[in-house]
């Protein structure tokens, strides 16, 4: 793939995103960070994202929140699920909003750039085939 995807990091925990938005550095890909959900949406009304890796507990706004306004206001970036929590009925309806992938914290980072470049590869694919008019 030609172009490396932009990410952004939405977590609370201030170590995990650091080395996070570091370790995606390191190969090269545009990776930004921020601790809550408010701060997602101000970031994302302001620049485009191929893929959100999202935590879904958070104070304030939870991830659930953030997915249903990111969609809303139109973002079309791939959202990966990134939880130290599995909750089913939450999983079911973050599924509603279109998201693809769920990982458990903490990951392998080897896995995790995978599950980028198989999102990125997802929205590329998506975003193409509406250039092309095949919706």
């Amino acid at each position: 793939m030609s172009k490396m995807p932009s990410v952004l990091i939405v977590d609370d925990e201030d170590g995990f995103r650091s080395v996070l938005v570091r370790r995606l550095q390191i190969r090269d890909i545009q990776a930004f960070g921020v601790s809550c959900g408010e701060d997602a949406m101000k970031f994302l009304q302001n620049q485009n994202v191929d893929v959100v890796l999202l935590d879904i507990k958070m104070p304030g706004m939870s991830g659930v929140e953030v997915l249903r306004q990111m969609r809303e206001q139109g973002c079309k970036a791939e959202v990966i699920v990134l939880s130290g929590h599995v909750l089913l009925d939450t999983a079911v309806e973050i599924m509603d909003f279109g998201v693809n992938d769920y990982l458990l914290k903490p990951c392998d980072t080897e896995e995790l750039m995978d599950r980028i470049t198989l999102a990125h590869e997802r929205k590329t694919e998506r975003e193409g085939k509406k250039v092309n008019g095949k919706q």
